[in-house]
């Protein structure tokens, strides 16, 4: 069974210090891409924005600074409120976004519950799929027998 965790909130792009404009984002966790966490931004064009990037990246943005090159994340205060800053970095250009800081370190929480730190992997199935990859086959025992038999007779014979 596969769950998703979204939350809908309305992020400030940054265009200069005194100015920002509103852009409403949805912010989704899949529990079958259990590392991503998957942003959409809806800035009025006829199809959203969409980014993706680390789980773990967020989870300690919420703390302190982290990431670099495409993506980096931190923890400040404008105006006495707690915000997290993400810097996106692509080659169509640049974005810096304010979010609320509690709505999302509240949606990172429901993420962890749903699937905590380190058991990531275990819903991959990569065990299962591994296992189902190299399970022999009926054919396999034609491929795995002798082609050329052995000059010893079985049943004794010389």
């Amino acid at each position: 069974m596969h769950t998703t965790v979204e939350r809908d909130l309305e992020l400030k792009l940054v265009l200069s210090p005194e100015h920002s404009i509103p852009v409403p984002a949805r912010l989704t966790y899949r529990t079958q891409d259990p590392y991503a966490v998957h942003v959409a931004f809806h800035i009025g064009s006829d199809f959203p924005v969409h980014w993706t990037f680390a789980r773990d990246l967020l989870v300690e943005g919420v703390f302190r600074p982290c990431g670099h090159g495409d993506v980096r994340i931190w923890p400040t205060k404008v105006d006495q409120r707690n915000v997290i800053f993400v810097a996106l970095t692509s080659p169509d250009g640049n974005a810096l976004l304010e979010v609320p800081s509690a709505a999302v370190a509240a949606w990172v929480e429901r993420t962890l519950r749903v699937v905590p730190p380190g058991t990531e992997a275990e819903r991959l199935g990569i065990d299962e799929g591994l296992a189902e990859l190299l399970a022999p086959l009926p054919a396999d025992d034609l491929w795995l027998r002798d082609p050329w038999p052995s000059d010893e007779s079985q049943d004794g014979e010389a």
